[in-house]
């Protein structure tokens, strides 16, 4: 098979060509875009990362493509349709990074709650010792809103029951089980928002999904609450972040992913796009207003990244790929 590989950082590369040896490996540390794409290969099998949205473009190049095998938990970025109706395999990583993702949604909270990044830039930028404006809250015996108890909110919730936390949860799949081991309440969603005095996304990005947290239920957060998403950007509509802080609705907002966030990063490209939207561009400006806000941590989707956490993702997507190759199905994702 071809197998072409994208968006590496090069340690990977000796492990792949030893895990296929059989196979033509194409490596690549670039991601694959239409402008990106390599002319002159025909893969069989894909494996890219968040940053390389597989649409029915990308797709088109490649008409021998059987299979897409993302690194990543979220999949949002593979047009799922487009790949079943050409009968093309898609499968992910389901779970690399559970304990990772959360302990790196705690150190955004801390940060927050604790104005940690502010004192550490207070003393490099001005060797200032003050501590005028550093105050901050103790986490102990406030209510957390855990929103999706997936693996990845189950390991938040053990960090927070840690930290002497309530937790409260809202679920559409509630496991009641795991909510009287560890003393979860799961609630509405509406009452999760008024309660919880931190807020922590963990849920995929769906149709269901999209804009849970939007401008309209804003305003129904507890005063003062602080949020946090780790998640995907799209769980949460920019311009409602924007409006809690004006508003002083939210105390603080820690974000390592974006809403449009592609078009933020790569804004040459954004332009060039034909297909952009005017909401898009807002979003965009949003985005650039929260990066400048005092109250806000932007972090550049890094929740996941730990040696070993990559090596985790690495090893599933070779076994899912190897699966595959052996006629077998796992990890993969349904439309």
């Amino acid at each position: 098979m071809r197998i072409g590989f994208f968006d590496l950082e090069g340690w990977e590369d000796e492990i792949i060509k030893t895990s296929f040896p059989d196979d033509e490996v194409y490596l690549s540390k670039g991601k694959l875009t239409l402008e990106l794409a390599p002319a002159e290969k025909d893969f069989d099998v894909v494996s890219v990362f968040v940053g390389s949205p597989v649409g029915k473009g990308i797709l088109d190049k490649f008409p021998h493509l059987k299979m897409v095998a993302t690194r990543t938990t979220g999949y949002d970025h593979i047009d799922l349709k487009a790949c079943a109706e050409r009968g093309i395999t898609a499968a992910y990583v389901p779970g690399y990074g559970d304990n990772t993702v959360a302990e790196y949604a705690f150190g955004l909270i801390l940060n927050l709650t604790r104005k940690i990044y502010k004192a550490i830039d207070q003393i490099k930028e001005s060797e200032s010792f003050s501590l005028e404006g550093l105050e901050g809250i103790d986490v102990k015996g406030k209510i957390m809103g855990i929103i999706g108890t997936g693996r990845i909110g189950k390991e938040a919730t053990k960090i927070a029951k840690g930290f002497g936390m309530v937790v409260y949860a809202y679920d559409p799949f509630p496991d009641y089980n795991f909510a009287q081991a560890f003393g979860v309440k799961y609630v509405p969603l509406e009452e999760l928002l008024a309660n919880a005095d931190v807020i922590s996304i963990h849920c995929p990005l769906t149709d269901e999904t999209k804009h849970l947290i939007n401008k309209k239920n804003i305003g129904n957060l507890k005063k003062g609450a602080y949020l946090v998403n780790t998640s995907r950007g799209g769980v949460v509509e920019t311009e409602a972040l924007v409006k809690g802080l004006e508003e002083k609705i939210l105390a603080g907002v820690g974000l390592d992913v974006l809403e449009e966030e592609g078009d933020t990063k790569d804004e040459v490209a954004f332009l060039r796009k034909e297909s952009g939207k005017a909401e898009d561009l807002r979003t965009v400006l949003e985005n650039h207003v929260l990066m400048k806000h005092p109250n806000v941590l932007i972090t550049p989707h890094n929740a996941f990244n730990t040696t070993e956490a990559l090596k985790r993702i690495l090893d599933t997507t070779i076994a899912n790929i190897k699966a595959f190759q052996a006629g077998q199905s796992i990890n993969v994702v349904k439309e």
